[in-house]
């Protein structure tokens, strides 16, 4: 059976340390880099996006003034007529 020594042990806790602070030390120096590149990142999605909605309303056709448009197409309620009876009732005092 083998065991482990106290140079083995106090070994491995260094070289934990020493990989947690190693971790932490360039985790300060690269986070402002990677979160500026994903802000460009998200900068440059959100401005195409706004391109392609100008793109799509400049393509309309210009409208007369006081002319109405309505974008929205209504929702059709579909009824289900096989629900039940109605009953039409009258307190009785």
């Amino acid at each position: 059976m083998q065991y482990a020594s106290v140079t083995g042990f106090v070994r491995m806790i260094l070289i934990i340390l020493l990989i947690y602070f190693g971790v932490k030390i360039l985790a300060r120096l690269f986070a402002p880099l990677l979160i500026k590149f994903v802000a460009k990142k998200a900068e440059q999605r959100f401005g195409d996006q706004f391109g392609q909605f100008q793109k799509h309303t400049q393509q309309e056709k210009p409208k007369k003034e006081g002319e109405v448009t309505i974008d929205k197409i209504p929702k059709t309620k579909t009824s289900n007529k096989d629900v039940g009876d109605y009953v039409d009732y009258e307190e009785i005092d």
